[in-house]
């Protein structure tokens, strides 16, 4: 595994639907809940429909579907579509593999 110095090399906006989310800092930009847009904080763990942040207020269960987020690896930022991520972590590669064809 790459030091923290120089995991965000390791990011690029084509393969971020195909990494590991836990551990990033996010954003909600979009939410079909407008109480939800804004939450930002670091993800702690994700379910298939969900990403749990922590923020400053405490953790916060985000639902993927209906939402847009902005994932930032270091220097970079990337904005995803919950719908490119909604499924269980261990099905990334497998399943994400048809958004990642999609990015530029």
């Amino acid at each position: 595994m790459p030091n923290n110095n120089n995991i965000s090399s390791y990011y690029s906006n084509k393969n971020i639907v195909l990494h590991e989310l836990i551990g990033l800092k996010v954003k909600v930009r979009k939410s079909k809940d407008p109480n939800r847009e804004g939450t930002s904080g670091t993800i702690l763990n994700e379910t298939k429909n969900t990403l749990i942040v922590e923020t400053s207020a405490g953790r916060k269960v985000v639902p993927k579907s209906g939402s847009e987020f902005l994932f930032s690896v270091g220097n970079k930022s990337f904005i995803v579509e919950g719908r490119e991520i909604l499924f269980r972590p261990h099905e990334r590669i497998k399943k994400g593999i048809r958004f990642y064809k999609k990015r530029d």
